[in-house]
């Protein structure tokens, strides 16, 4: 069974149509980006998920039930392009800051996961003192401590500086391989999606409807080093290639 089932979705604001009628099944553990132009609804679909949005029209299915009900039972983890840190918390009372607020018991440990996320020595750092990577570490183990079945990511590494965001999304990819998860993943990096999806959705421009879903068949794990091989380059141009025909 599908871990996520999106059918015949669709979103209105207004006289404004932002997606239409998109069909969409993600499989359990199985790594989902979505890219398109800017505008084309990526962002809305995640929020009709994060249960922080409900379409227009068609349904969402999460686990058998509806967003809302899987975001009622703490089985969704959001983090978006800014940290939604709190100041006057230090990194590890921040990510404490999640099981506070959900009750989880089945939670990870929040010491052990910010130091696997490379982050021992900075546990009682306020966001001040943490650079633009450190913090968006902070904000995933933030989504991840209560130890969702389902990661929502809506450009996590946008505002960072291109090294950083290539090392993030290296990081990435390794702590899913050993925490596995349901991931919808918003991007505008075409070789971001690449290096880390199992699929990628590209979206039409406005209203955004799927234009094409495009497997990657890389083996895992991927390092960043394998942005330089044949067939990494390969599914990138196959997917800037979809994603320039919905220009057209």
């Amino acid at each position: 069974m599908p871990g996520i089932q999106f059918e015949k979705v669709g979103k209105q604001f207004g006289q404004v149509e932002v997606l239409q009628d998109v069909n969409l099944s993600i499989k359990s553990s199985e790594f989902v980006s979505l890219v398109g132009p800017s505008g084309c609804g990526k962002t809305t679909l995640l929020r009709i998920l994060a249960g922080l949005e409900h379409c227009t029209s068609g349904k969402v299915i999460v686990n058998d039930s509806s967003p809302e009900e899987a975001c009622r039972r703490h089985l969704v983890g959001v983090a978006f392009q800014r940290p939604a840190l709190v100041a006057s918390r230090t990194a590890i009372n921040n990510v404490k800051l999640t099981l506070e607020i959900t009750g989880s018991t089945n939670n990870l440990s929040p010491n052990k996961l910010l130091q696997d996320f490379g982050l021992g020595d900075f546990l009682d750092h306020y966001p001040h003192q943490l650079s633009g990577g450190m913090q968006q570490r902070v904000n995933i183990a933030s989504a991840l401590v209560h130890n969702p079945s389902i990661l929502l990511l809506d450009e996590p590494f946008g505002a960072l500086d291109e090294l950083t965001r290539e090392s993030m999304g290296e990081w990435l990819g390794q702590v899913l391989l050993s925490t596995p998860k349901t991931v919808l993943f918003v991007t505008h990096s075409v070789e971001e999606a690449t290096l880390l999806s199992d699929r990628v959705v590209v979206l039409s421009k406005l209203p955004g409807r799927i234009s094409d879903v495009l497997e990657i068949d890389l083996p895992r794990p991927r390092k960043n080093e394998v942005r330089l091989k044949d067939d990494y380059l390969k599914h990138v141009a196959r997917v800037r290639k979809s994603l320039y025909n919905t220009l057209i």
